[in-house]
């Protein structure tokens, strides 16, 4: 373990990763180690990119979602433990936190600045339902020709954990691994003073709406600021009812801090699911930090 605060030195990394810019700031008395460290950071992060980005021809998830209507599909454990983690927020979120829901993207071009109609949307919706999964012992199956999963509301803030882990383990007690502005710190600077970390602005880009001090745990934000369409007054974000196809509306962005990335990840796109007043209800339920805007 790093006990000697006075010969440590901050060695900064940044990389691009998951779809985002991401750093690493660990106070380290070795060069060489610090090196070490971020190099195996950012080839977790690469390796679980890789292993469960859809974008990626050979990833888990693009064979599941490529099996769909036909077999089922056998998962490893790690596989495994993020559908049983993304089948009970379905359960927490009233079924409105769903890996299945991505295919809304079908309907949905954030590039386009148009609006679906109401029978495209409805043309998608019977495709979406974790209910409708199969899934048991390990092996997943898409009932319906053209059902996907998607765990891109859980991959990023899972990878901050699991990086966060390689620091830690390495006997790093200084820091924090940020990945595209979901974070987990390590610990405070070695003169125990806190991180000052900003909370993006929904609707300023580059200013922040406030300032968190943190000495440990983690930090996660979800907002209608990251994708979306506006037309006549009205944004349309990428935060998705799966229920009835729409945007969320009411919450501009819900930043949750408590002491595991994933789990604060989660519980604000829950929150923004659930919008203003049972989103603040649930959070407080919750026994955890949160700033709703």
């Amino acid at each position: 373990m790093l006990n000697n605060a006075m010969a440590q030195h901050l060695f900064e990394y940044s990389f691009n990763a998951l779809g985002g810019k991401n750093e690493i700031k660990i106070f380290a008395e070795d060069p060489d180690l610090a090196t070490k460290i971020s190099d195996a950071i950012v080839s977790e992060c690469r390796r679980i990119e890789t292993k469960f980005s859809r974008y990626n021809s050979d990833s888990i998830v693009t064979k599941i979602n490529s099996a769909a209507g036909l077999e089922s599909t056998a998962v490893d454990p790690e596989t495994a433990g993020l559908f049983d983690y993304a089948a009970a927020c379905y359960q927490q979120s009233e079924e409105l936190f769903d890996i299945t829901s991505g295919i809304l993207r079908r309907v949905w071009n954030f590039k386009n600045k148009s609006i679906p109609t109401n029978d495209e949307i409805l043309e998608v919706l019977p495709l979406i339902g974790w209910n409708k999964v199969e899934w048991k012992n390990q092996k997943i199956r898409l009932p319906l020709k053209g059902m996907e999963i998607d765990l891109g509301g859980i991959g990023k803030e899972y990878a901050v954990d699991r990086c966060f882990g390689i620091a830690w383990e390495s006997g790093i007690r200084s820091g924090f691994v940020n990945l595209g502005g979901d974070l987990r710190v390590l610990g405070p600077r070695p003169d125990e003073s806190p991180w000052s970390i900003g909370i993006q602005n929904p609707r300023e880009m580059g200013t922040a709406i406030a300032q968190v001090k943190l000495t440990g745990g983690a930090l996660a934000t979800s907002g209608d600021y990251e994708k979306f369409i506006e037309l006549n007054g009205v944004r349309y974000c990428h935060i998705m009812n799966p229920k009835t196809g729409w945007p969320v509306q009411g919450v501009k962005s819900v930043t949750v801090m408590t002491d595991s990335c994933l789990i604060a990840g989660t519980l604000s796109t829950i929150a923004m699911l659930f919008g203003p007043k049972r989103g603040q209800e649930f959070l407080e339920s919750q026994a955890v930090k949160f700033l709703m805007y």
